[in-house]
């Protein structure tokens, strides 16, 4: 699907064509699609993370846990989105070693302890231990910081998401 193709569709088929964007929060979707039509996909992400930050502390927070943990129950029980399951494969993590998978437990345990949300982090480009320094490193953060971390990390994964399916029109 083009940008064009996708300004053409009424709200309802704008909501379908973009339901994988984020993360089993169709609401983002269908509170931007008033927006239509949208000049570039930069337009269109940021009118869809303009989105997000009007949205209740609640409603983001709610954004947040709808993400799967890292190689976690969800990926263990093959309940995880076409597109978690992509990213998080190519960044190797369907291929963990026991050591790597026990660590990725371990810190997906800590961390939705300390924050009451799963870890999130834009995977693609990296590779295992560079995922795990990440997740090691934030874990100790402070909630506040990793909060808004998180937001920045759902609106790259977005990105990445919209360039996929668009394609990169982000003249």
């Amino acid at each position: 699907m083009t940008l064009a193709e996708l300004n053409m569709l009424d709200a309802r088929a704008f909501a379908a064509a973009l339901a994988g964007v984020f993360e089993h929060s169709p609401w983002i979707v269908e509170r931007t699609s008033p927006s239509l039509p949208f000049a570039s996909i930069d337009a269109l992400h940021r009118a869809l993370i303009d989105t997000v930050t009007r949205a209740t502390d609640d409603e983001r927070l709610a954004l947040l846990r709808a993400h799967p943990e890292l190689a976690g129950k969800a990926a263990i029980a093959g309940e995880m989105t076409d597109a978690s399951v992509y990213e998080q494969t190519s960044a190797g993590l369907a291929a963990c070693t026991p050591q790597e998978f026990a660590r990725l437990n371990e810190l997906n345990r800590r961390y939705n302890a300390r924050f009451g949300f799963p870890f999130i982090l834009a995977v693609r480009g990296l590779d295992r231990p560079q995922i795990l320094d990440e997740f090691a490193r934030r874990v100790e953060r402070e909630r506040h910081a990793e909060f808004a971390e998180c937001l920045t990390q759902v609106a790259r994964i977005a990105r990445l998401r919209l360039d996929a399916l668009l394609g990169d029109e982000s003249a």
